[in-house]
């Protein structure tokens, strides 16, 4: 199977507008999307005031993520003002959660698509099209969009995204995606490969493999570990990341395979959420504090330089402060690059929701957040200023913000770095001495 469409068709044709919220799994689905109204004669646009059809793919995660999109449609409503044939559809997680909410009268929503259905878009659109409401929050056991190739939306043409599988099985209590995305399925292994080396052809030169939890990808005899050999093995010269292992599936085999290739990157994210088992527990998490430890030396066995980054919660339902020290105390043991840290968000219909109290006061979270926060920034610095002196091969992605006489890129441990530019370009791999950091970035300059 071959991926030939890369790029965005401009033109004639109606005029598609998409935007993107959440994870980098809805940033995949908004190029398969496009792939499939391009299919149907659809055209994309950047400008959002030339569009006819404006979908907006949404996550449910959190709930501050939901508000922002009941934002984005009273401007899409003024929008329908001064255009009244203009079509809006919420497509995504949101779209599966709060269908009825959303074709209420006043809200300017015209199509409602869950993230199994995008293959009926047109057909939604047309309905639109002809008064009435374009609705489809289908979920699915098969659909894995694998023969689709994706529209790639990025602007570097440098790194890519692509999908292996769909869906949790994993049911964490706080966590809305089994409700929304559905039961966990892999796709055929044969058409990732064929989608990561048709990437490399065209100039790619780094593609992440995405799931929910990738440690899980099976595909007959195929497990994780191989699918990852198998893109490796497309060129030396094509990096390989995956995103997200949860700590309970992350093999000792995945860790021999990550040490064998070079080309595969030498960095893990690999959510704790918390470091009391309490909490973990009540998380529904299925591993422990001691677990996750073992994990995170086990890795530093195969890989020494890997790079560890996680997801933290602040707040769950009942965490004590002696919880909240645990957490801090997990981090710092494992000495994370960096983290996303939020404070706990209840979400309708999931277990937490259903059984457990969010009982901890808002101002008492942020309070949390902030420790958690403040500690991480403290980790992130003395994590960059470990790399000051040290030689790293970097895969340019662009021009910097700082100067148009700089570039920047990443190295194997996805550390962005800066340099002078000379003579090179994004997708060139240089190799580079650092020679200082800041808590986010990275500086340095070529070794010739």
């Amino acid at each position: 199977m071959e991926f030939k469409s890369l790029r965005p068709l401009t033109g004639e044709g109606k005029q598609l507008f998409i935007e993107t919220y959440g994870c980098q799994m809805n940033a995949g689905d908004s190029e398969i999307v496009v792939s499939i109204m391009q299919e149907h004669g659809y055209r994309y646009t950047e400008d959002i005031n030339k569009a006819d059809i404006i979908l907006i793919n949404t996550c449910s995660i959190r709930d501050n993520a939901e508000q922002r999109i009941w934002g984005r449609l009273s401007a899409m409503r003024q929008l329908k003002k001064r255009k009244p044939s203009l079509i809006v559809g919420i497509i995504g997680c949101m779209a599966e959660r709060l269908k009825e909410q959303l074709i209420e009268k006043g809200t300017g929503v015209d199509i409602v698509a869950g993230p199994d259905s995008y293959r009926s878009l047109p057909d939604l659109v047309r309905t639109a099209e002809d008064g009435s409401k374009g609705i489809n929050v289908e979920l699915s056991k098969e659909e894995t969009y694998a023969e689709i190739a994706p529209v790639r939306l990025d602007k570097n043409g440098v790194s890519a995204f692509i999908a292996i599988m769909r869906g949790c099985n994993n049911y964490c209590a706080y966590c809305v995606v089994p409700y929304t995305r559905g039961i966990e399925r892999s796709r055929d292994p044969q058409t990732i490969v064929s989608e990561a080396r048709t990437l490399f052809e065209n100039g790619y030169r780094e593609v992440t493999l995405l799931g929910q939890n990738v440690n899980s990808y099976s595909y007959g005899e195929v497990s994780f570990p191989e699918l990852m050999a198998m893109v490796a093995e497309i060129s030396p010269l094509l990096r390989v990341r995956f995103a997200t292992s949860h700590p309970k599936d992350i093999s000792d085999r995945l860790l021999e395979v990550m040490a064998r290739y070079d080309n595969i990157c030498k960095a893990i994210h690999l959510p704790a959420q918390s470091g009391s088992n309490e909490m973990l527990k009540k998380m529904n998490r299925k591993y422990t504090r001691e677990w996750y430890l073992e994990r995170i030396a086990a890795i530093g066995r195969y890989m020494p330089e890997c790079a560890i980054t996680t997801d933290l919660i602040a707040g769950f339902c009942g965490e004590t402060l002696e919880d909240h020290s645990q957490t801090l105390s997990l981090m710092r043991q494992v000495g994370y690059a960096s983290a996303f840290m939020f404070k706990y968000s209840e979400r309708p219909g999931t277990f937490s929701a259903r059984h457990f109290a969010d009982d901890i006061d808002d101002d008492e979270k942020t309070r949390r957040l902030n420790e958690i926060i403040a500690l991480q920034n403290q980790l992130s610095i003395e994590s960059n200023q470990a790399e000051v002196g040290k030689i790293r091969e970097v895969l340019v992605e662009g021009i910097s913000k700082r100067s148009e006489e700089q570039l920047c890129g990443r190295t194997s441990q996805n550390k962005m770095v800066v340099f002078d530019r000379k003579n090179h370009k994004a997708g060139d791999y240089i190799t580079v001495k650092i020679t200082g950091c800041s808590s986010a970035t990275l500086f340095g300059e070529e070794v010739l």
